[in-house]
C-alpha cells in the first residue's frame, strides 16, 4: 500500500517549515504546512514552529489543540466524513450515524483495523444531497449505510487497505 503522506522526520519537518514564505511565518499557516506535508502534526513539530515564529511551546501547542481541523494522530488509510448539521439531521443523517456507529465505528473512531476513520463534519456545501458525506475529498449524497459501505469498500480497494 503506498503512503498517502512521506514519515515524519524532525528533518523532513524542518524542511517543510525552511520552504515557508516570509508572510506565512505563523503559527497557524506553519502547522497547516506541516499537516499538508505530513497528513498531521507530529508532537515534535511544536518546538519547531516555536523557533520558527519566536513565540512559546505553549502557545503552538494552544493552537494546535483549538484549531479541530488540525490533527495530532496520523490519519486512517481511509477518512469520511459525515455531515451531522441540521439540513442533513432533517434529511436522514442521524439515522445514518447510528447505522454507521453500530456497522463500522464511532464517530471519531477507527474501525477495528485501523484502516478507516470516520469523522463529524457540519456542512459539506451540498444541501440538495441530503445526508451527505465524504470519503477521501469526494462528496457522497443521498447517503445510507449500503451506500457508504460500498464507498468505504471502493476507497480501501483504490488505496490496498
Amino acid at each position: 500500500m503506498a503512503a498517502r503522506h512521506p514519515d515524519w522526520s524532525p528533518d523532513a519537518g524542518q524542511q517543510v517549515l525552511d520552504t515557508l514564505l516570509a508572510g506565512d511565518r505563523l503559527v497557524l499557516p506553519a502547522l497547516q504546512a506541516l499537516q499538508h506535508a505530513f497528513g498531521y502534526v507530529h508532537d515534535e513539530a511544536v518546538p519547531l514552529v516555536a523557533s520558527l515564529v519566536n513565540v512559546s511551546v505553549a502557545e503552538v501547542h494552544g493552537v494546535l489543540t483549538f484549531y479541530h481541523d488540525l490533527r495530532r494522530t496520523p490519519p486512517a488509510s481511509v477518512t469520511v466524513h459525515l455531515c451531522t448539521a441540521e439540513a442533513c439531521q432533517a434529511n436522514g443523517s442521524r439515522a445514518l450515524v447510528s447505522d454507521v456507529e453500530e456497522s463500522l465505528t464511532k464517530i471519531g473512531g477507527r474501525t477495528s483495523d485501523g484502516a478507516v476513520e470516520v469523522a463529524e463534519v457540519f456542512c459539506l456545501g451540498q444541501l440538495r444531497a441530503r445526508a451527505g458525506g465524504s470519503r477521501e475529498r469526494r462528496l457522497c449524497g443521498r447517503l445510507n449505510l449500503d451506500r457508504l459501505v460500498a464507498a468505504v469498500g471502493a476507497a480501501r480497494a483504490e488505496v490496498g487497505a
